[in-house]
């Protein structure tokens, strides 16, 4: 009798556990299903945004073909467009960018997890912080009324007294004079107006810095603490443990972060368009003005019609192209520097 309670009381427990294992495994089923929408919801919002701007612009590429990728033309009257001088524009910003906003990022990480005191890092920290959630149109605005006088008057004639053909003081630097191909990327018709791609680049440069450094900073924090420490006890120094230790381990995640900068860059449109002048005119003067895609988007999409429409949403599939171009290369840089690390 009692042999027959405790069997049945076990045949009670397995039923229970069995019916529990079944809920864990459908509600596992469940949790994965509304992960995988979820990844394919952002995969087909892409793709349906990309495929919407190529059918759009599809007009555009019927009209000019592949010459719309290599032509400066953008006339409205006329009904002729290009996309040299936006696609242009708009990566020579970013890559301007790029260039001041990584080493000023890089230090800026640095100071904050090595050297920084204690209570100097909160401080600095919630300024980036700050820093990154100010909107672009204040960037802008920033940019229009009080870096483009300042650059007019400072940068610009210094660039142009150094590197220009055509100098403010009429004095060919000796630079010019026996490197005469610089000339070109120096030159300007108005060196006294200070709205141009040099100016978009470094204004961008301001706005991603914040984005780059917090994900160095957040990289560089990761490095254990008993590495740096081993380092410093051998003998090494601050700098040795820096380029030996900390950028190593973290060189990886640094490179993601650089090119999480680069497509905010690609991508920025009202602080671009109040400092870039927006003027569709081929040159390869950093000086000159010029244009950028999400700019010329913005500026003239309010009052395009036709043919002008289809011409900006093709100019909007071309952004499209050139983001997915960068990251891809990202991906490559990761994936080859995974392999060597033999991961």
């Amino acid at each position: 009798m009692h042999a027959t309670v405790s069997n049945a009381a076990t045949n009670a427990d397995r039923a229970i556990e069995a019916g529990r294992n079944a809920t864990d495994a459908r509600n596992d089923r469940l949790f994965g299903w509304v992960l995988k929408a979820c990844a394919l919801l952002v995969l087909i919002t892409l793709i349906g945004a990309a495929l919407s701007t190529l059918w759009l612009g599809r007009d555009a590429f019927a009209t000019f073909g592949w010459g719309f990728l290599t032509s400066d033309a953008w006339d409205p009257g006329n009904n002729q467009f290009g996309a040299l001088v936006p696609v242009m524009g708009t990566i020579t910003t970013a890559v301007i960018a790029l260039i001041f906003a990584v080493p000023v990022s890089f230090g800026i990480a640095l100071f904050l997890t090595e050297i920084a005191p204690g209570w100097l890092r909160g401080p600095v920290s919630s300024a980036i912080e700050l820093l990154a959630g100010i909107p672009s149109i204040i960037y802008g605005m920033w940019g229009l009324f009080i870096f483009a006088p300042f650059v007019a008057e400072h940068i610009k004639p210094w660039l142009m007294n150094n590197f220009s053909a055509d100098p403010p003081d009429g004095q060919v630097s000796w630079l010019v004079q026996h490197v005469p191909w610089i000339a070109k990327f120096f030159s300007s018709e108005y060196p006294f107006f200070g709205a141009g791609v040099l100016t978009a680049g470094l204004v961008l440069a301001v706005m991603i810095i914040p984005f780059i450094s917090s994900v160095m900073r957040e990289v560089f924090q990761t490095v254990p603490t008993r590495l740096k420490e081993s380092a410093y006890a051998l003998g090494s120094s601050t700098w040795e443990v820096v380029w030996d230790i900390v950028v190593p381990y973290t060189r990886t995640a640094v490179i993601g972060g650089i090119f999480l900068g680069l497509g905010r860059a690609l991508g920025e449109t009202m602080a671009v368009a109040f400092v870039l002048g927006n003027t569709f005119k081929f040159t390869p003067s950093i000086l000159e003005t010029g244009s950028s895609i999400a700019s010329t988007i913005a500026n003239q999409f309010g009052e395009a019609e036709g043919l002008q429409k289809s011409a900006l949403m093709a100019l909007a599939f071309l952004l499209f192209v050139v983001t997915f171009i960068v990251l891809l290369i990202a991906r490559l840089m990761l994936r080859r520097l995974a392999t060597k690390e033999g991961r």
